[in-house]
């Protein structure tokens, strides 16, 4: 067979669906990787894989630069000819669907990884663009939705057909790569590990990085990850920097092992608005670290209120507060939690569990 897979960025292609294009590489399957450029294509045709730009403006939404687009992805699917082709992310669901019908492609799965800035912004007009456009691109397309929440809402929109989705949980985490590890010794670190985004709730991680210290609590607080200029919830760099001179946090910066930095880490938070399935939260329970995460689509997905973490309300930054201050006074439940979130990455997470429910629903008749 060929294969598309077709994501926004060539970032998203490498940390995510690696192990999903090498196992159809494996097994015979000629597969082509389709993004914007980035720093990561490189990486990706290293590895031996055929990667191909394609340009995409993944903030705009110029009606006339949108439908060059989608005119120039029908080309190059009336050319490639692909037997399945599988798209990642908002624009490329929407477009690589709406190209690929148009095109004849044979088999079109789209992954719903969260419903992204869209869905989680104040523009009703934006949202109710976007839903139509769903409805349009959908249709006879087959869906995996990474939480119960996502596909309830497709379900209640009418976006989706019942017989041709799936429920798959994430893209998968290395648990063997991502192993437990003991805490490092000294002041205890509480880890926002994301895209600098204020949707994922760096607003209210660094809102308790104020709090806690006044209430005699001693931390520190690091934010790991860059910022995203394409993304119109992104931090300004100049913001993090004014955060770093008034000593609220550290930041970190884009890290490549991360598992490596989770092991300098004490305790991991997500204080996300929503999110697909969070694999960050995911690769922090396979290294044995306790979360603190919203009560959100996504994130209690990972964290099992009072098992592997705590839940707190969204956009509350008091109540982040308030769970880090509990698992800081407390290494035993930290360490108690951490334990059960690494068997529940091992039992539900395993990236090859999520490979293999992907390569079992491309054949789903």
């Amino acid at each position: 067979m060929k294969i598309i897979l077709f994501a926004n960025t060539d970032w998203y292609l490498y940390n995510f669906r690696l192990p999903l294009a090498q196992a159809l590489k494996a097994r015979g399957d000629e597969v082509l990787l389709l993004s914007p450029a980035g720093e990561y294509a490189q990486k990706l045709a290293a590895l031996g894989f055929r990667w191909q730009e394609f340009a995409l403006d993944r903030k705009g939404t110029n009606p006339l630069v949108d439908g060059l687009a989608l005119l120039r992805l029908w080309q190059l699917y009336r050319r490639e000819k692909p037997d399945l082709a599988h798209h990642f992310t908002v624009k490329c669901v929407l477009y690589g669907s709406l190209a690929a019908h148009l095109a004849g492609v044979r088999r079109i799965v789209n992954s719903v990884t969260g419903l992204g800035y869209v869905f989680v912004s104040q523009k009703k007009w934006l949202r109710t663009l976007v839903s139509a456009l769903y409805r349009l691109a959908l249709g006879k397309t087959w869906v995996i939705f990474q939480n119960p929440d996502d596909q309830a809402a497709f379900l209640e929109m009418k976006l989706v057909d019942t017989a041709r989705l799936a429920l798959i949980r994430g893209s998968g985490v290395d648990t063997e790569r991502f192993q437990a590890t003991p805490e490092p010794q000294g002041t205890p670190v509480v880890m926002l590990p994301a895209r600098l985004l204020w949707d994922k709730g760096v607003g209210e991680f660094v809102e308790a990085a104020k709090i806690l210290p006044a209430r005699g609590i001693q931390a520190r607080f690091a934010l790991v990850g860059a910022t995203d200029a394409g993304n119109p919830s992104a931090v300004p760099q100049e913001t993090l920097r004014e955060w770093e001179r008034q000593n609220l946090i550290e930041w970190w910066g884009w890290q490549d092992d991360m598992a490596a930095v989770y092991a300098q880490s004490n305790i991991v938070c997500l204080p996300s608005y929503r999110e697909g399935v969070p694999k960050t939260l995911i690769e922090a329970a396979a290294c044995g670290r306790a979360l603190v995460a919203t009560d959100v689509p996504g994130c209690r997905e990972v964290v099992q209120n009072g098992l592997n973490g705590l839940l707190v309300d969204v956009k509350n930054g008091a109540a982040v507060a308030d769970a880090l201050q509990t698992l800081l006074e407390n290494p035993a439940l930290r360490q108690q939690m951490g334990a059960h979130g690494r068997q529940l990455a091992v039992d539900e997470f395993d990236v090859r569990r999520v490979v293999q429910s992907t390569l079992e629903f491309y054949k789903k008749d």
